[in-house]
C-alpha cells in the first residue's frame, strides 16, 4: 500500500471517527433557534488526489455517506449528498483550477495556497450543506429554515475545517 493511500484511509477514519464521536453531540440551541450543526467528513472527498478515478471519488462518497447514515439514523440522505459532492468534486476543481494546473500530489492549503483552498472547500461544503437539507425537508416550503441551517452550519463547520488546516497544515 502506497504512502498516499494510507494518509487518506487515516486521515478519513480521524475525521469520521471525530464526526460520529463528537461533532454528532454537540447540540447548539438558543430557544428555538435550532441551526447550527457541524459537518466536516465532506473533508475527505476534498482531499483526495486530483487523479483518483471520478467513479472511485464516487463509490467512496458513497460508502462514506452510508456509513454515517448508519450513525445519524437518515436512511440514505448522507449518501446520495455524499454522492453528488464525489461527482461534482472534478467540476468544481475545473471551475477554480489554478494557471499551473494540478500537478501536486494533494489538494492541501500547503499545495496550492490557503486562499485557493478556502475557496474550493467554501463551495464543496456550501453545495454539500444545502443540498443535504434540502434532502432533509424534501420540500421547499421550508425553505428558509434550509437556508438558515446551510448559512450557520456552513459557518460552524468552514471555522473547523480551516482552524484543523491551520493546526495540522498537511504537506502532503
Amino acid at each position: 500500500m502506497n504512502s498516499v493511500l494510507k494518509r487518506n484511509i487515516y486521515r478519513a477514519i480521524f475525521v469520521l471517527s471525530v464526526q460520529l464521536i463528537l461533532l454528532k453531540r454537540i447540540d447548539i440551541t438558543f430557544g428555538d433557534f435550532n441551526y447550527i450543526h457541524f459537518t466536516i467528513y465532506p473533508i475527505i472527498i476534498a482531499l483526495l488526489p486530483f487523479k483518483t478515478n471520478k467513479t472511485l471519488v464516487v463509490l467512496i462518497g458513497f460508502m462514506m455517506g452510508l456509513f454515517i447514515d448508519l450513525f445519524y439514523d437518515s436512511l440514505g440522505v448522507h449518501a446520495a449528498t455524499a454522492c453528488f459532492i464525489a461527482y461534482s468534486r472534478y467540476y468544481i476543481l475545473m471551475l477554480i483550477a489554478p494557471a499551473e494546473g494540478y500537478n501536486k500530489e494533494g489538494l492541501t492549503s500547503y499545495a496550492y495556497g490557503f486562499v485557493w483552498f478556502v475557496s474550493y472547500i467554501s463551495i464543496l461544503l456550501f453545495l454539500h450543506l444545502f443540498i443535504l437539507y434540502s434532502i432533509e425537508a424534501f420540500s421547499f416550503v421550508y425553505f428558509k429554515e434550509i437556508i438558515l441551517r446551510t448559512i450557520f452550519s456552513f459557518l460552524a463547520s468552514l471555522f473547523l475545517i480551516i482552524l484543523s488546516q491551520l493546526i495540522f497544515n498537511p504537506k502532503y
